[in-house]
Order: C-alpha cells, then sequence, then structure tokens
C-alpha cells in the first residue's frame, strides 16, 4: 500500500517531506511519495488520534507528526527490527501526576529530616546530659522557625510561584540538616539556632505544594493527590524512624543528618528539570490534558493581592484556623515524643523504640490514601463537598480521641503500639477534610490559606511539643493524652458547625 492510499483510507492529514505538514488534507493535489519514503501509522490511544513518522533516506532525518502538528524526535523510539515506532510510557504518564508524585518527594524528605531528631535526640541527651525541660525546648525549637514562615510561604507561593519556593525550602532544610551535628558540639544556643532555621525552610513546603496542586490537580482529583502528598510526610516518618537506630548503630548519631541531609540536592535536581508553578508555564504539556486542567481548576490567574480583609471575615476561614490547632496539637506531640513514649513508658530500647514507632506512620499513609479515595469516590458520586468534608474530618478528630482515651487502660507493650497505630490511622483522614478544604473555599489563595491556618497549627506544635516535656516533670503521659483528647473534642464540634466544602472567596 502506498502512502496516498494509507493517508486516504485514514482520512488523516495529508503528509509531506517538508517540515511542516499542511493544516488540511487535499488529496487531488497530493504529489506520490519517493520511493525512499518509508510510513508507520499506529494508534496513540482510542480517540482516534494518529502518530505518523516519515524518514527520509537521503537526508537521513526522522519527521514525526501527531495529529498534523509536528513531535520532537527525541519524544519517540524507533525499533528498527520490526519497524514500529514506540512511545516510552514515561513520556505519556500525566505530567499533572509527575509534579504530585515530586511533592509527594518533598515531603517524605522533610518528615524524614524532621524525626530524625526524636531518635537522635536519646543518645545526644544521654551525651550532652540534657534533662526532660531541655530536650523539650530542642524539639520545639524546630517550630520557631517553622511559624515564621508560613503565612510568609503562602504569599511567596500565591505571587511568585509554588517551584521556586518549594525548590528554595528543600535546599534550606537540607543544609540545616546536614548543620545539626556541628551546632550540637559547639552548644546548645547554636543547635536551638540550626534548628530554627531548619524550620524556617520546611516552613514554605506546605503553602508552595498547596499552591502548586491548585493550579495542576482537577478538583475530582482533589483528595487523592492531596493524601498521596501527605502520606509522602507518615512514609518519610517511616524511613526516619526505621533507618535512624541503624546508622546511629553503626556509624554514630551524626550519621543520621548528614546522610538524610545530602539527599535534597537530588530531589532538587529533578525539580528544577522536572517541574513548573504552573500549566501554562509547561511547554511540554500535551494538549488534552492542558485542556482538562483548564477545565476543571479554579485557580487560573495569579494573584496580584490579598484580599487580607474578606478571607478574615468568613466564619469557614476561622474554622479552619481553629481545627488545625486541634489537629496539629496531638499530631505533633506524637510526632516528636512517640519515641521517648516507648523508652520510658513501654521501656523499649532505642532500636526497638525507632523500629515500633514505624507502624502508626505506616498505618497513616495507607489511611490517607484511602480517605483519598473514598472521598473523591462521594463526590463524583454526588456528595456535596461540605458533607464529605465534614465526615473525613470528623473522623480525623474522634478517631484518634478514642484510641488515644484507651491508652491508659492498657499494660499490653503490644496493644499500646497498636492502640496507637489506629489514633494515627484514623487521624490520616483529615487529609480528606480540613487539608483538602483551603482548596475548597479559596483556590486562588490556597497557598495564603494554608499558611494561616498551618501558623494556628504550628504554635500547636510549639506550645505542645515545649508543654509536654514540663507535664512530664511533674505529671504523666494520661496527662499528655487527655489534653489531646480535649483539644480533638473541641475542634469536631467546631468543624462541624462552620466548615464548608463550598467556594467562598473567589
Amino acid at each position: 500500500m502506498n502512502a496516498r492510499a494509507l493517508l486516504y483510507s485514514l482520512n488523516l492529514h495529508s503528509l509531506y517531506t517538508s517540515n511542516r505538514p499542511p493544516e488540511k488534507t487535499n488529496l487531488r493535489n497530493l504529489k506520490p511519495a519517493p520511493k525512499s519514503l518509508r510510513v508507520w501509522i499506529y494508534p496513540r490511544n482510542r480517540s482516534g488520534v494518529f502518530r505518523v513518522l516519515v524518514r527520509s533516506s537521503d537526508k537521513r532525518e526522522t519527521v514525526v507528526y501527531e495529529d498534523g502538528e509536528r513531535v520532537n524526535r527525541n519524544d519517540v523510539v524507533s525499533d528498527s527490527s520490526s519497524s514500529v515506532v514506540v512511545v516510552p510510557w514515561w513520556k505519556e504518564f500525566p505530567k499533572r501526576w509527575v509534579i504530585v508524585l515530586l511533592c509527594f518527594s518533598a515531603f517524605l524528605l522533610c518528615n524524614m529530616d524532621r524525626v530524625n531528631m526524636s531518635i537522635a535526640i536519646l543518645p545526644m541527651s544521654a551525651e550532652y546530659g540534657w534533662n526532660p525541660a531541655t530536650v523539650g525546648l530542642i524539639q520545639s525549637s524546630f517550630f520557631w522557625g517553622y511559624l515564621l514562615t508560613q503565612i510568609a510561604g503562602g504569599i511567596w507561593a500565591d505571587t511568585v510561584g509554588g517551584k521556586m519556593v518549594l525548590g528554595f525550602g528543600v535546599i534550606w532544610w537540607s543544609v540545616a540538616t546536614i548543620l545539626t551535628p556541628i551546632a550540637a558540639k559547639l552548644g546548645l544556643p547554636f543547635l536551638l539556632v540550626v534548628r530554627a532555621f531548619m524550620g524556617i525552610g520546611e516552613g514554605v513546603a506546605m503553602p508552595a505544594m498547596n499552591n502548586i496542586l491548585s493550579k495542576w490537580v482537577p478538583v475530582q482529583e482533589r483528595s487523592r493527590s492531596l493524601a498521596l502528598v501527605y502520606s509522602g510526610m507518615y512514609l518519610g516518618s517511616v524511613t526516619g524512624l526505621a533507618f535512624s537506630p541503624f546508622l546511629i548503630h553503626q556509624f554514630g548519631w551524626p550519621s543520621v543528618f548528614y546522610s538524610f541531609g545530602s539527599l535534597g540536592t537530588v530531589w532538587l535536581t529533578l525539580w528544577l528539570t522536572k517541574a513548573e508553578s504552573s500549566p501554562l508555564e509547561d511547554l511540554t504539556l500535551l494538549p488534552e490534558e492542558r485542556k482538562l486542567i483548564a477545565d476543571n481548576c479554579a485557580s487560573k490567574e495569579p494573584v496580584k493581592s490579598i484580599p487580607w480583609r474578606l478571607i478574615l471575615s468568613k466564619p469557614p476561614v476561622w474554622a479552619l484556623i481553629c481545627c488545625h490547632f486541634c489537629h496539629n496539637w496531638g499530631t505533633f506531640i506524637l510526632l516528636t515524643w512517640m519515641p521517648t513514649y516507648y523508652h520510658q513508658v513501654l521501656k523499649f530500647n532505642l532500636m526497638e523504640s525507632g523500629l515500633l514507632s514505624v507502624f502508626p506512620w505506616m498505618t497513616m499513609a495507607i489511611s490517607a490514601n484511602a480517605g483519598g479515595w473514598i472521598a473523591d469516590t462521594l463526590v463524583s458520586r454526588g456528595f456535596s463537598v461540605t458533607n464529605v468534608r465534614k465526615i473525613m474530618q470528623t473522623i480525623g478528630f474522634l478517631g484518634p480521641a478514642f484510641f488515644l482515651t484507651q491508652l491508659k487502660h492498657i499494660d499490653s507493650p503490644a496493644m499500646a503500639v497498636l492502640c496507637m497505630a489506629c489514633s494515627q490511622g484514623t487521624d490520616a483522614f483529615s487529609q480528606s477534610g480540613l487539608y483538602s478544604n483551603h482548596q475548597d473555599i479559596a483556590p486562588r489563595y490556597s497557598g495564603v490559606l494554608l499558611g494561616l491556618s498551618n501558623t494556628a497549627g504550628v504554635l500547636a506544635g510549639v506550645l505542645g511539643t515545649a508543654a509536654t516535656g514540663h507535664i512530664l516533670q511533674h505529671g504523666s503521659w494520661d496527662d499528655v493524652f487527655t489534653i489531646s483528647v480535649g483539644l480533638y473534642l473541641v475542634g469536631t464540634v467546631v468543624w462541624n458547625l462552620f466548615s464548608t466544602g463550598e467556594k467562598i472567596i473567589d
């Protein structure tokens, strides 16, 4: 079959050996192809779009046209043995999910670099003679810097784009992680400053990520994409808690900070070459994916100014702020103090404390993604976004409250670990509740809004982490858990009374 018959039978654009194909097919004027012309046609997908490869033996040039447009020859692979053009699967993978996976990996590193201190603090406190109050101060110093950059990171991301902000954050906290052992040997004040500097870097991560996903991810994929990204934090905790004891045992506690911190440079290389702040800036994005995102993403125009008065006048915004505080009080206490609880109360050694701390975070990673799929499925089947957010967040509050109350009645270490895992597992449903709500109610200002609510969450981390150290000097772990349960109950009431899933700020 010659080229003219083949094109006629498939009713495709006419094909020439010049650099640009004609816009319309004119079969009467189509000249026969030279003998040196070889043509392969294969279906690219079910939509009826075909890709045509033209190879000129005289010029030794390969030209590829897809649906009438020239395609970069580097984007195809030719199998010379069968004369078939093969498109690599990674070229067909949706670009928006490449962005999601890169954000996931950034959050993986985020918590790896954060939780390594919760393991390393045990040999460090023994070496330097720190008491529980000093340990609490060191653990909370991270949040001093983390608090400073929440709102600033949101404003920065919404105005200049999330790519630059997230890249800055990752390399900043990676350098601070590497400097931690040096600062500890210089003295406590130096360590507190470096930990605060690390918090500055990690503080911009969540607002920047929220800004990026609000532009890249369609509404119907919002819960599962956010759940996947936040599960990176949980898997980062799993990885950090699992490998830290081994590294400390084999190479000493400084090795944890050196090895984890160096991974940030690898991530930054991928981020700078693969990511863009929005689909409008990505020249490699396929037309069909660009259209899908444009039709289903509410956040399109860049932000020039922040309507602070309008934002702060909305009750759902204050519900987010209040509930973020209530949620993070319990979450950050478990994040920073769980290995100590296993070591002091359950009498596990350093290696056991680190490894057993993995299970609650692994449960969170699984539950977060399960909750994301459930939430998106409910929305796609007609449930209102408001009801879905309320259901998911209620589980995220009442589940941990119930399981933490059971710890005081349990004597078995195995059952205590199980209770911790169940508490954290139900807590992860919050990713499809309050953590998805910023993009629901104010998609254009989602970075700022997350920075605003997460400021309250960081305050909870600072106060809760430091207060736990003082409580343990004069009270017990039951007192620590009782405060967390009370805040979970307050958050449940506020969320169900004032939250919404509808857009309230345009």
